[in-house]
């Protein structure tokens, strides 16, 4: 795992937040205006090609019919194995998408014990015991945005884990502990 000083964190988080004061649906809004805010998300799988645009939020409660339709676009889609995503990764994927209007590029949601044994078996870089498999982790890029700064805002929110992969061009994001791996900024 490779470390960063506190100080690139303090520097990353501020510009994140700076930047979100700006956005429409930025961070800057009071506590009570962001949990009553709609909350939207917009995916590309890579691989199905399929699409989703949805309110998943609104009114201050999470929506179980467009939930559902989340799940299954971030289902296993080796497999057809569903599961319930964190909602806690959801918002984080919306704070990170919000300012960007481009549609999230879903490498990989849930992944079913199965297709994760067969990855692992394959890849040294998959974890045996993935949060993928909890439906707490997803692999993403967000066109517009370079992967290094995707990387650098998701660090920024302090919500789990980030994996940043370079060369295959996409980020890990997870609700598990805070810490990152992956090459760092230049």
């Amino acid at each position: 795992m490779i470390s960063r000083k506190p100080s690139d964190y303090t520097n990353a988080r501020r510009r994140l937040l700076k930047g979100f004061a700006l956005a429409p649906f930025g961070l800057a809004r009071a506590p009570a205006a962001l949990a009553a805010a709609d909350r939207a998300l917009a995916f590309r799988h890579t691989h199905t090609g399929e699409r989703l645009e949805i309110v998943y939020f609104s009114r201050g409660e999470y929506l179980p019919a467009a939930l559902a339709r989340v799940d299954w676009l971030l289902r296993d889609f080796r497999t057809g194995d569903v599961r319930t995503m964190d909602r806690r990764l959801l918002d984080a994927l919306h704070t990170l998408s919000a300012s960007s209007g481009s549609a999230i590029e879903v490498i990989s949601g849930y992944r079913s014990p199965k297709t994760n044994a067969q990855l692992h078996k394959a890849s040294s870089g998959v974890a045996v015991h993935s949060l993928h498999l909890e439906g707490r982790a997803i692999d993403v890029r967000l066109p517009g945005m370079h992967t290094a700064k995707l990387r650098d805002a998701a660090l920024a929110l302090g919500v789990g884990g980030v994996g940043y992969y370079p060369k295959s061009d996409f980020v890990h994001l997870d609700t598990g502990r805070v810490r990152h791996w992956g090459p760092q900024s230049a």
